[in-house]
């Protein structure tokens, strides 16, 4: 399998699971800004959570850009990814409903922090594939890939401390990757 129908697959994966995310939104039963407002944690929760998954798209785009060989492991740990990312849209309307509560913000945190293990885990099985690579050199030691993880099992753990300090943190890690990943970007099959 080449690595631009893999990216194809996976692109309408991600499509799907943004759909879902907003189709999740219910508008106001009142034409009113009170009632828009009480919908604050709603919105606010599919915004953090479209930005997630969009800046997984742009990173994946890149890498699998600059992927030349796709093996049966890429294969499975592109699924694995994607099984993860399409949680998002779960965990996305259970905060919406109860954004105060703990266990709600500790499953988006763990969501959030297997997509980045996952995402790792393709990576890795990327780099196996394509030995001495422009990938492989472009990805280097991956310092944002870990200090991720890092900080969304911090978010999971401060989850039970106060919900609104996972989000932060949760939020960070957006913040972080809101850029694309550079690395990638100039990289050619």
């Amino acid at each position: 399998m080449s690595a631009s129908r893999l990216e194809g697959f996976s692109d309408g994966v991600i499509a799907i699971i943004i759909t879902i995310m907003v189709l999740e939104i219910r508008p106001p039963h009142e034409p009113t800004l009170a009632a828009l407002r009480a919908m604050q944690p709603t919105i606010l929760a599919y915004i953090l959570s479209f930005v997630f998954v969009a800046i997984y798209w742009n990173n994946h785009h890149y890498l699998l850009h600059a992927t030349k060989a796709v093996t049966g492991g890429v294969l499975w740990a592109n699924m694995h990814l994607l099984f993860w990312l399409s949680l998002t849209p779960f965990v996305t309307a259970w905060v919406g409903n109860a954004h105060e509560h703990a266990t709600p913000a500790a499953a988006y945190g763990v969501v959030a922090l297997m997509s980045a293990v996952a995402y790792t885990i393709l990576v890795v099985m990327i780099l196996k594939a394509n030995p001495g690579s422009a990938v492989v050199r472009a990805i280097g030691n991956d310092v944002k890939g870990k200090l991720s993880i890092a900080l969304y099992t911090l978010g999971v753990a401060l989850a039970f401390v106060a919900p609104w300090l996972a989000y932060a943190t949760y939020a960070l890690v957006s913040a972080i990757w809101f850029i694309p990943d550079r690395r990638l970007e100039q990289v050619e099959r």
